[in-house]
């Protein structure tokens, strides 16, 4: 069948063209092998489709009617390929975006301005803190924050999170404000994405330097994000929370950060496509305007107020509710 194609192909450009020689030329070819295409063509059809001479070719009336579909498939084919060369170098058309909790906020704002200098172009995102389907979904381009699970899909790092590790005052004042990481294994904690009994490991470095590993096993958990966040701010227990996730709730107070001095790791921040090369136009663009929303510098040490001012804010605000 693609045989088939091909030769038809090569009638209706010698058609097109109004001799072998000019097709070879357009087809980049010999007309010899133009011309062995159309012995084929006609074989399989078992009809005469051109009457040939030196100088002109002409068309019989079986041919005349058989190459209208050839033009026409040929005449699509040429179409197809445009919108392709178009949806490659040109932001066009549905893109499908999937993204935890944490990231969302900011996909609206990177990729506003991308919406607006491409009319032709639209956004859907799956907001989904879990393991997302990403064929079944249809998913073009997915942000994925920390390690990554094996998949076929490529992967990219566009920046990074910087994590810390937060707790509400009223949890503070019940509980007691941590200043080591020995105190840290005496209190309550909220993990994501964690069985009730699990244990986890969380990896602080001092301010000195010195890198201390703690295993402690989580109060609560929740596969998403923002619910994590609730549990903290509600007073549950501790939580390890991005730094740019919790700013409002810091600044508002409901969230107070501690071990001043102390740093986690930051989260890596990546992109995932289908495959590396050959992407989309509007899913490279995507990708560039993504990067500077994600591409928040490394900190050395978390920044917080000091452990002592968070305790006293937390004996302040616990007082009305007596515990």
């Amino acid at each position: 069948m693609l045989d088939q194609l091909r030769r038809m192909a090569v009638l209706a450009t010698v058609v097109e063209q109004g001799s072998l020689v000019a097709a070879a030329r357009q087809l980049q070819t010999t007309t010899s092998a133009v011309s062995q295409q159309l012995r084929a063509l006609e074989r399989d059809m078992g009809v005469t489709l051109l009457h040939r001479s030196t100088r002109r070719i002409s068309l019989t009336p079986a041919g005349e009617r058989f190459v209208q579909g050839c033009q026409a498939m040929l005449a699509a084919a040429r179409e197809a390929q445009t919108q392709l060369h178009h949806l490659r170098d040109a932001p066009e058309g549905e893109l499908r975006i999937s993204a935890p909790v944490g990231a969302a906020r900011q996909i609206g704002p990177a990729l506003g301005p991308l919406l607006s200098a491409n009319p032709g172009m639209s956004l859907h995102l799956e907001v989904d803190d879990g393991f997302t389907d990403l064929v079944a979904k249809r998913i073009d381009l997915a942000v994925r924050f920390g390690r990554l699970p094996d998949s076929n899909w490529v992967a990219q790092r566009i920046g990074q999170r910087t994590v810390g590790l937060y707790a509400a005052p009223a949890y503070l004042a019940r509980r007691g404000v941590p200043t080591s990481m020995s105190d840290l294994t005496r209190h309550d904690w909220v993990f994501l994405r964690s069985d009730s009994g699990a244990m986890r490991s969380l990896s602080l470095v001092g301010p000195e330097g010195r890198e201390e590993v703690l295993r402690v096993s989580p109060r609560a958990s929740s596969n998403n994000q923002l619910s994590l966040q609730q549990f903290c701010e509600a007073g549950i227990g501790l939580a390890l929370l991005s730094a740019e996730d919790v700013d409002e709730s810091q600044a508002q107070g409901r969230l107070l950060p501690l071990l001043p001095g102390w740093s986690l790791p930051t989260l890596p921040v990546y992109v995932m496509t289908p495959q590396r090369d050959a992407q989309p136009a509007k899913v490279r663009h995507a990708i560039e305007a993504l990067r500077p929303a994600f591409s928040g510098s490394p900190s050395t040490a978390h920044p917080t107020s000091s452990a002592s001012s968070a305790s006293s804010t937390a004996s302040a605000r616990s007082a009305p509710d007596g515990r």
